[in-house]
């Protein structure tokens, strides 16, 4: 019976998708004698808490005294933009509070449940930990870290190619696989390519789901190559675009301005922009996810510097063959198959007529923590 309310708070969770960035997914119900008797969700950033939400979707408010919560993440004990929800908890007279994850944000990390069992209620934690977590992980990351979660995705043929040798790559995978993109885009705070994708492409990086919400563009353009009539200077005045750069070119930092950009001027590493600190100045920024579509250039960097936490692979049912330069990897790659980039946690899903398949990415040092096979 635990399980079956939760699974009805993480799918309620669920509704928050792509609305309450930086914030976390969080579900809630409440249950009386065995029976439903209000449900939330935090619905979007600066709203109602899921605990609250639910709260205000009682009949009556006392009709919670005496009742059990389920809540896929720990209540709040701070005050945010919405009040401490335990207090909302308290104050109805809830007796019992089931809890999915527990909350890594330093201003709760245990304080919430703490604070319901010094006030006499009852708290079970870890009810479908697992799933409750699958939730969160740019959250999570986000919170420790106030750095985005990196999301790297790219579709190849079974022979590796993100392209042909012309450079074309439309379409690589179905309009099923398309549409699995879309929906990840809309999840994700931001988005980022190389400027070589805009020359190549002239991509507009929307998000086009009926009532989704479009991603913050980020281009990393060390020498400001970018073309001020391409989609995304063009629209930039309406969907927000942020441009990486370590040009001290002020003449084209200004154009790009005053169609809507903006700059920001990162630290150099080898000649190019430094991509941790691009990402330390995006946390800044409460961009907490974003979807890396860059080339195979900007990908070696990515994982050259260790931003990349989750790998997406839509792999389709194609071969394309010629040379291998759009490889979705590029560099000089690894010298010695030890020095491999490793993935773990991996899920293969059929989408359509392709696959695809995810992976975390594990960190350099993070190996040992592999099993021995």
């Amino acid at each position: 019976m635990e399980e079956k309310f939760m699974r009805r708070a993480i799918a309620l969770a669920k509704n928050g998708l792509g609305k309450v960035n930086p914030n976390p997914l969080v579900g809630a119900v409440i249950v009386k004698e065995g029976r439903v008797i209000a449900e939330g969700y935090h619905a979007g950033y600066g709203k109602l808490h899921a605990e609250r939400h639910a709260f205000a979707n009682l009949a009556e408010p006392a009709d919670a005294r005496g009742a059990e919560l389920y809540v896929t993440l720990e209540p709040c004990c701070h005050y945010g933009k919405q009040p401490p929800c335990t207090e909302a908890v308290i104050e109805h007279g809830i007796r019992r509070v089931y809890v999915g994850s527990e909350d890594p944000n330093r201003l709760v990390a245990g304080k919430g449940i703490q604070r319901l069992q010094d006030a006499g209620i009852e708290v079970v934690r870890g009810v479908l930990k697992e799933e409750c977590d699958a939730l969160n992980p740019v959250f999570f990351h986000y919170i420790t870290t106030q750095t985005p979660y990196v999301v790297m995705k790219y579709a190849m043929t079974m022979d590796g190619k993100i392209a042909c040798d012309n450079g074309q790559s439309r379409w690589i995978t179905g309009a099923d696989a398309r549409e699995r993109v879309q929906q990840t885009r809309n999840a994700l705070r931001g988005i980022m390519v190389g400027v070589g994708t805009v020359l190549q492409d002239n991509p507009s990086l929307t998000c086009r789901i009926p009532g989704g919400r479009n991603p913050v563009r980020i281009v990393c353009d060390s020498r400001l190559r970018i073309p001020p009539d391409c989609e995304l200077v063009k629209t930039a005045a309406e969907i927000p675009l942020l441009i990486a750069t370590i040009s001290e070119d002020e003449e084209k930092k200004d154009r790009l301005r005053s169609m809507g950009a903006r700059i920001l001027h990162t630290q150099e590493k080898n000649g190019e922009v430094c991509l941790s600190d691009l990402m330390r100045k995006l946390g800044e920024e409460k961009i907490d996810g974003i979807l890396l579509e860059g080339g195979g250039t900007l990908n070696q960097s990515a994982l050259e510097e260790g931003i990349v936490n989750r790998l997406q692979v839509y792999l389709a049912p194609k071969i394309f063959g010629g040379s291998g330069k759009y490889n979705p990897v590029r560099g000089t790659g690894v010298s010695s198959p030890g020095d491999a980039w490793m993935l773990k946690n991996q899920s293969i899903q059929k989408i359509g007529q392709d696959f695809l398949l995810e992976f975390d990415v594990l960190r350099k040092g993070e190996e040992s923590c592999l099993p021995e096979s």
